[in-house]
């Protein structure tokens, strides 16, 4: 199998498992789709997925990963807790759904050297579905804006919420900065992602997208500081904009920041506070305390729950919460250890854009973007594997001067 060849079916691979990843609920699209239609593509797309990287490495050789290891031994307090069945079937499902995704991506590892190639992979495929969200505002504005998100800019094509659209905004926009800081893409490629992504991610009205966005790219550019000066140059027109918007723009920012909510409701987080309070104080027995209630819809008392960590809480409890801190952790060490390059820094971008998020954002414990984001991390942060060492030429023995003669007595 050719290497051009191999290299589309990953990539094609990585796009089915964004697809999956999509999840199936949001906003009403132009066009009504069911539910369980949805689902049925997304997981086809799992399943596709998995069976094209297994496709393309039947021999089963994969690298070795602390982070897929890690995953792997979080399908353990989520069996644990899915079999009694307290979170009904679905639980179950949901545990093979992160069995097949995990899989996929010990699959896929063989692949992960160092480079840049899943970094290009992801770009591409959260830009078409940024494509088809501005390809729905441009069809049906109404539909694309609803009244019932406040105006914020959704999914009409696809089912998708502003904080989904606002995070494959801000993810694209961050890394197509750095490679084109880092030279690995001209200055038109680079704007053809970065202007469109920011008008989506300003309509959005997303605040975690666009903090986590501002946050990722300070420290990313800062780990190149001091080897790169179009980091430096950057930085320093950064710094400059910022203050000119700050002090022109200040009110508008405040504004766009507020999103037209009162004090008491931005301090509570738009009502995540509550829900996290009564979270945090429902009876747990010893087991719930250990290994959860089952994965579910990342949801308590019908309402979201919007955090990573207390999500894991509730589904995988603490052995959950220990193993997704181990992968942060982890990665985040592995990342600092390493010797500045464009790739560490992309690295510590969606390490840093995800730690970042995991505050209001649910998604760290399941199959999710976040998983994605952290799988292209390490796959950044991956040695590459040495090249086979030439064969050593075996010395000769020295001839005896008597035996160089070419006459024979």
């Amino acid at each position: 199998m050719g290497t051009d060849h191999t290299s589309k079916i990953v990539g094609t691979a990585w796009g089915l498992l964004i697809l999956n990843t999509l999840g199936s609920t949001g906003a009403k699209t132009i066009v009504p789709l069911p539910r369980s239609l949805i689902q049925m593509v997304t997981m086809g797309a799992l399943a596709v997925a998995f069976t094209l990287a297994l496709a393309v490495n039947l021999r089963l050789r994969i690298r070795a990963s602390a982070f897929v290891f890690l995953l792997t031994l979080l399908l353990v307090p989520s069996v644990i807790s899915s079999a009694d069945l307290e979170s009904g079937f679905g639980a179950l499902f949901r545990c093979a759904r992160l069995a097949l995704f995990v899989g996929t991506l010990w699959l896929l590892s063989r692949w992960w050297d160092g480079g840049l190639t899943f970094v290009r992979h992801h770009i591409r495929m959260y830009f078409a579905v940024l494509a088809s969200v501005a390809a729905g505002a441009v069809l049906s504005p109404g539909a694309a804006m609803p009244e019932l998100y406040g105006g914020r800019l959704v999914g009409a094509l696809w089912p998708l919420t502003p904080p989904q659209i606002g995070q494959y905004a801000a993810v694209i926009i961050g890394l197509s900065v750095l490679l084109l800081l880092g030279r690995r893409t001209d200055r038109v490629s680079a704007a053809v992602v970065i202007v469109p992504a920011l008008v989506l991610l300003a309509l959005t009205h997303t605040r975690t997208a666009t903090l986590g966005l501002l946050i990722g790219l300070v420290l990313a550019i800062g780990s190149l500081f001091l080897t790169s000066a179009a980091a430096r140059r950057f930085f320093a027109w950064a710094v400059l904009c910022a203050a000119v918007a700050a002090v022109g723009f200040g009110s508008v920012l405040r504004a766009w920041f507020l999103r037209g909510q009162s004090e008491e409701n931005f301090t509570s987080l738009t009502g995540r506070a509550k829900v996290w309070d009564a979270l945090l104080a429902a009876p747990r027995t010893t087991s719930e305390h250990l290994f959860g209630a089952g994965l579910g819809d990342k949801s308590f008392g019908g309402l979201p729950i919007d955090n990573s960590w207390l999500a894991v809480y509730h589904e995988q409890g603490m052995t959950g919460v220990a193993l997704v801190a181990a992968v942060v952790v982890v990665l985040g060490g592995v990342a600092l250890l390493r010797p500045p390059s464009l790739p560490r820094a992309c690295a510590i971008f969606l390490i840093s854009y995800c730690a970042i998020a995991s505050y209001t954002e649910a998604g760290l414990g399941d199959a999710s973007p976040y998983l994605l984001h952290l799988a292209v991390a390490a796959s950044l942060l991956a040695v590459p594997a040495a090249a086979p060492a030439a064969t050593a030429e075996v010395p000769r023995r020295p001839v005896p001067r008597w035996a160089q003669s070419s006459e024979v007595t």
